[in-house]
């Protein structure tokens, strides 16, 4: 089954020039599209670190350009070889190779494997689905660690790093609605206000997470963590996390490496568990976005988005680049 197609679509394109990238909105072929199972007209999408990094020409991520990225969507399928989707079906497509090699959301339309596609849940709209996105999906995959791994809202303090970026910010938020008592650590103490507002009951800066001694262990703080920033930041977690504490990660911004010690696994059986909302299996993918669609629906998302348009984008990829974004980057395409 289809919908009218239209022949050009509008869609943030990142090109090289001149030895640097740059982006723009343009019209592109609805044709050049890759010839998948379903086409989608994307109505949101929302702005990722990976995003960031596609856009201004990281071959790790997009080997070819001009490329079009955005890692999330959230539309309407409008064509469909695929018997489990029809036109009309309102649908989600987070990460897989989507805006990293496969044009991504920041077009009206799209074209990918059936495979990759989440059927919107009840209880959810099309916009609340990309507040939350793949920021807001990571973080409660590392909630429900977090909560699988039996620490309860009694326990103590739980740390989330990187606590204003779109991942923190979403973790700080679900947390706190869960009855967690939550310690938010960042570089931006002007967004104390903001992290209070989403439930954090205390805000500290980053630097005193790091900076410690190098001992083995350090005095236990943290009953368990989500741990969004890496490096040297994932080390000094761990060191500094409760007897059976659970620690989460899932970023690399200050490194894909961290160098650490046996000692808080073997003597306080600390566990460090990774997040991959990439590749997440398909049954792990629709247990989450039920949960966000019910139980665990969040009650936050108007406080830690701004929608802005295409023409918006490359001046929001900019304050990702500068270390300036705060919370989600939604993204309405045009009709």
């Amino acid at each position: 089954m289809s919908m009218d197609i239209p022949e050009r679509y509008t869609a943030l394109v990142a090109h090289e020039k001149d030895g640097r990238f740059v982006q723009s909105v343009e019209q592109i072929a609805t044709s050049d599209l890759p010839d998948h199972d379903v086409m989608i007209n994307v109505k949101y999408s929302s702005l990722n670190y990976k995003d960031a990094l596609s856009a201004n020409g990281n071959k790790d991520v997009t080997k070819s350009y001009p490329f079009t990225p955005g890692i999330d969507a959230a539309g309407i399928v409008v064509k469909s070889r695929d018997e489990r989707y029809r036109a009309g079906d309102k649908v989600i497509v987070t990460s897989y190779d989507l805006g990293m090699n496969t044009p991504g959301g920041f077009g009206q339309f799209i074209s990918v494997p059936g495979n990759w596609i989440v059927p919107l849940p009840n209880g959810l709209t099309l916009k609340e689905s990309m507040i939350i996105g793949t920021s807001g999906l990571t973080a409660a995959i590392g909630v429900e660690k977090i909560v699988k791994q039996g620490v309860p809202p009694y326990s103590g303090e739980l740390l989330v790093t990187g606590a204003t970026g779109g991942v923190g910010s979403f973790a700080v938020g679900l947390l706190s609605q869960l009855g967690y008592r939550v310690v938010a650590a960042t570089g931006k103490l002007d967004q104390t206000d903001f992290l209070k507002t989403l439930g954090a009951g205390k805000v500290i800066h980053r630097n005193q997470i790091t900076d410690v001694p190098n001992r083995p262990m350090l005095s236990a703080k943290w009953s368990a963590s989500v741990e969004t920033v890496g490096g040297e930041m994932l080390d000094a977690v761990i060191r500094q996390t409760e007897h059976n504490g659970v620690v989460t990660c899932c970023g690399n911004v200050l490194g894909h490496e961290f160098h650490t010690n046996v000692f808080p696994f073997i003597l306080r059986g600390v566990s460090l568990m990774g997040i991959d909302s990439g590749i997440a299996l398909m049954s792990d993918r629709l247990r989450i976005w039920n949960l966000l669609a019910t139980d665990w629906k969040p009650r936050f998302l108007e406080l830690i988005c701004r929608e802005v348009k295409l023409t918006n984008l490359p001046g929001e990829i900019e304050k990702i680049d500068n270390g300036k974004q705060v919370g989600t980057v939604l993204v309405s395409l045009p009709d």
